[in-house]
């Protein structure tokens, strides 16, 4: 390991972020699922961020590694941190090269992640793929938080999605950006005061969704009482023809009417009836058994699971 060479940087060159853009699409295509979320891949190309930091594994270029840094390395591994939250330890992301696996290259990335941190860091492991487990294992980290993956089929009919049945006074509109954005991200924060990565979100990380291929407004369905915007469903279409209940936000004096299940279901039903879309997926924390309990009527099983990891504190 004498080879290898970290990297700090807080600002990617358009070059390497295009290297760390084809890691990660190398590691996807092995394993199934990104090692780094679509908030960290934005971090990559977006520019400097407040609190982000990115930290490029070099080794000696031979066996087919993704990018170079022009002096004979490959990139090998890559890891970002995200230390934004203003009370939470930074959280982390970390990803090796296929080719370049089970060569100690994942130890040396999160052993250069911790001494960043100062060992106060949350680090994800998606998919809780065997290896990350043991590599949290081996670096003493525990394990406090799970993100299930939960899917469902959809039919063109959508003849097994329940009708949505909205609370009354609530009407129903699409999302017009620039119009709506800052009305958007008042209730964001509102609806996820308790939820940092989400709550967070500030008009740069909007615009940056708003400018991916994937962005339709036909799938951005916003719920008012009368001008006031009170709840909002965000569908998403994934290239391989998975639509995803994105994100659904209630504000907190409209919880507990049956506006946030009545959303659910009228994204659903655009994802089957007019996108055609064979199933649909969502994210939920496996300690919201009242989310999952939603969830589970409306037909949705666990698929899979992400793993959140931290250091003793």
């Amino acid at each position: 390991m004498t080879d290898a060479r970290i990297e700090a940087l807080t600002e990617l060159p358009a070059d390497t972020a295009e290297a760390v853009l084809g890691l990660i699409g190398a590691a996807t295509a092995a394993d199934g699922q990104p090692a780094v979320s679509e908030s960290g891949r934005l971090h990559v190309r977006g520019g400097a961020r407040e609190g982000v930091r990115h930290l490029l594994l070099w080794t000696p270029g031979q066996d087919g590694a993704e990018g170079g840094d022009g002096a004979g390395a490959d990139l090998t591994g890559y890891a970002q941190i995200d230390g934004s939250d203003p009370v939470e330890a930074p959280s982390a992301e970390l990803v090796v090269h296929p080719a370049r696996r089970s060569r100690g290259h994942g130890r040396t990335l999160a052993a250069a992640l911790l001494d960043a941190t100062g060992r106060r860091v949350r680090v994800w492991a998606h998919g809780g793929h065997p290896a990350a487990r043991h590599l949290a294992v081996q670096l003493g980290l525990k394990l406090f938080r799970e993100l299930r993956q939960m899917r469902r089929p959809l039919t063109p009919d959508a003849a097994d999605l329940p009708e949505p049945r909205l609370p009354d006074g609530i009407t129903v509109r699409t999302f017009v950006p620039g119009r709506d954005d800052a009305a958007w991200l008042a209730v964001n924060a509102a609806a996820f005061a308790h939820h940092p990565e989400q709550g967070s979100l500030t008009q740069r990380d909007l615009s940056d969704r708003l400018a991916e291929p994937w962005f339709d407004p036909a799938g951005f369905f916003l719920a008012f009482r009368g001008d006031d915007l009170v709840g909002f469903h965000w569908t998403k279409v994934h290239p391989e023809g998975l639509g995803e209940v994105y994100v659904v936000g209630v504000l907190p004096a409209e919880q507990g009417s049956g506006l946030g299940r009545a959303l659910t279901a009228v994204g659903l039903r655009h994802l089957a009836r007019d996108r055609r879309l064979p199933a649909a997926l969502l994210y939920v924390d496996a300690d919201n058994p009242a989310a999952l309990s939603v969830y589970e009527r409306l037909g949705f099983t666990t698929h899979e699971v992400d793993l959140m990891y931290r250091t003793e504190t």
